[in-house]
């Protein structure tokens, strides 16, 4: 970032460049918009970015996803903001190993992709309970097929959402009003009382135990790799780095090293500009439309001028979200191949017991003494596994990263001090949970500890200073029940009560980069006035129609 890097009469800020600010940025862009995005790291990408350490690359954030096969919405929309440059390596059918690691006898759970598979499997596991297997993805179906419809709630005038629900008119329409605001832990007790079958259901962890959670949620997580899971050949840098492309090409720019310090609001309470902090100085940089991809309480309570914080509209919005669990990843290099380590592309998910609800509100009400010890769920993953590019760009050279979920509060007396000067006693305690979490993944895969040359750990502090997000929470604002009841998903929109002033990204549909991607498509369907999904829509039929026309001339071929 300097003042000569900034384009000249702009049409849109976005601040932020994880894939909801890119997102957003891109389909303004192809629209005709002039667009800046400004991220206050040295890389753009958000969780979406890699860093490189001892030879070594990790990925932040991204770890794997789905839905995108052949045609498929998300493939199609991804294509369309990196203009088809992006490439997928689609991982082996066995996507997921669920690991119930209790005091009784450990049971390991394969999760298969495919239209029929998963299901299928599931059944293998647990005979005794198919019928609940088959309810359960009869209502994964209902969910994946009519998620839709709280999109467009979020699209449609406010007032006209309310009425379709207050009236029932929705309700009649479809039951995913109803599953958007069901409990999970309840739905799965009236589906099976098979503890571990409830942990199949709900086990992408994002710091809310089931009986907090939607089971709309759950379930649309589950389906999202359903017909396959897929990683960006090269890394998740790939993903930012061709964003970036298709923005520059439509007379766009992305920044780095542009931290905005404030959002500059006028008299009648309009948004018309930011001003980013560059070394001493606060340049003014202004636009007739402000988005915002840094989350609902970075922008409310850090980035607004504080007589605009107060008032209480601003405040109702803001009361309708919580702040989320923080993260906490292990970063482990080692200088060994994927065959000599046995290690496999397949993401494996860790469980000390199979009653989420008690294991998770134990751990969370530890104190900060007693919680390092004692983490009940962990996920692994190999992203040197998964891309085919790895060995070709760092040879003989293995990467592992295990995710937690922990309390900001564990960390909080350390929060003033300086990235990398924290101080011994900091530096213990975070690598008292990273040797827990560490030796619980050698149980699984011996062969590491051996190996291992590099370790670094990311606590919430890390998080909050590498990524700006609130209280170290990587997927943003607290998934709660509260948050997916149909009429509060049509208040969470992406206008704001300032004018002029958008929000993008996790906070504004659902976690994950599927849901950050999703969005940016509504804000910027918002702010163009014109829902974006219906070329998306056409430019998938349009894919279909062209594939059977493929199809019906080879056909044709052959019988010649």
């Amino acid at each position: 970032f300097t003042k000569e890097k900034i384009p000249k009469n702009l049409d849109a800020i976005i601040i932020g460049s994880g894939i909801g600010g890119m997102t957003a940025a891109a389909t303004m862009a192809k629209a005709g918009k002039r667009v800046l995005v400004l991220e206050q790291h040295d890389v753009a990408g958000g969780c979406c970015h890699t860093f490189t350490e001892k030879g070594f690359e990790f990925d932040v954030g991204l770890h794997y996803f789905g839905q995108l096969h052949e045609n498929g919405l998300l493939k199609v929309a991804m294509d369309q903001i990196t203009e088809g440059q992006l490439e997928f390596v689609e991982l082996p059918q066995h996507f997921d190993s669920i690991v119930i690691d209790d005091s009784s006898k450990r049971r390991d759970y394969a999760l298969l992709s495919g239209r029929t598979e998963m299901e299928q499997n599931l059944k293998k596991y647990f005979p005794d309970d198919a019928k609940a297997v088959e309810e359960f993805f009869k209502l994964m179906k209902i969910t994946a097929t009519r998620i839709h419809y709280l999109a467009i709630l979020k699209l449609i005038p406010q007032w006209f959402a309310l009425f379709l629900l207050k009236s029932g008119i929705a309700d009649f329409c479809s039951s995913i009003f109803r599953l958007s605001g069901s409990n999970a832990t309840e739905m799965n007790n009236r589906l099976t009382n098979n503890k571990d079958l409830h942990v199949i259901f709900s086990y992408f962890f994002y710091g809310v135990p089931p009986k907090d959670s939607s089971f709309m949620i759950n379930a649309l997580m589950l389906h999202h790799f359903k017909r396959g899971a897929y990683y960006p050949k090269g890394g998740a840098s790939e993903i930012p780095f061709h964003i970036t492309k298709v923005i520059q090409k439509y007379g766009g720019s992305v920044l780095v090293r542009a931290p905005v310090s404030q959002i500059l609001v006028d008299t009648k309470g309009t948004a018309y500009g930011v001003t980013v902090k560059k070394g001493d100085e606060h340049v003014e940089i202004r636009a007739p439309v402000i988005i915002s991809n840094c989350g609902i309480f970075n922008t409310f309570q850090k980035l607004l001028p504080p007589e605009i914080q107060v008032k209480p509209e601003v405040q109702s919005r803001l009361d309708m979200m919580r702040p989320g669990k923080a993260s906490f990843l292990l970063f482990s290099g080692f200088d060994a191949t994927q065959e000599e380590l046995d290690i496999v592309p397949t993401s494996i998910w860790l469980f000390k017991s199979n009653d989420m609800d008690a294991m998770m509100d134990e751990f969370f009400s530890m104190s900060k003494d007693e919680a390092p010890e004692n983490v009940p769920m962990v996920l692994i993953t190999f992203p040197s596994a998964k891309d085919p590019t790895s060995q070709i760009r760092h040879p003989g050279k293995s990467c592992m990263t295990i995710l937690t979920m922990v309390n900001y509060e564990w960390f909080e007396e350390w929060k003033d001090t300086r990235v990398r000067k924290r101080g011994d006693d900091y530096f213990s305690y975070k690598m008292r949970f990273a040797s827990y979490i560490f030796d619980w993944a050698c149980k699984h895969f011996p062969k590491l500890r051996d190996k291992l040359v590099f370790q670094e750990a990311a606590t919430p502090l890390t998080n909050m200073h590498y990524l700006s997000c609130n209280r170290g929470a990587i997927y943003s604002s607290d998934h709660n029940l509260d948050r997916f009841y149909a009429e509060a998903m049509a208040r969470n929109r992406c206008d704001t009560p300032v004018k002029n002033l958008y929000l993008s990204g996790q906070d504004i549909f659902s976690c994950g980069i599927a849901g950050a991607l999703h969005g940016g498509l509504l804000c910027a369907s918002t702010v163009l006035s014109y829902p974006v999904y219906i070329d998306l829509l056409f430019i998938k039929k349009k894919l279909k129609w062209k594939k059977a026309r493929e199809a019906a001339k080879l056909a044709k071929q052959k019988q010649q």
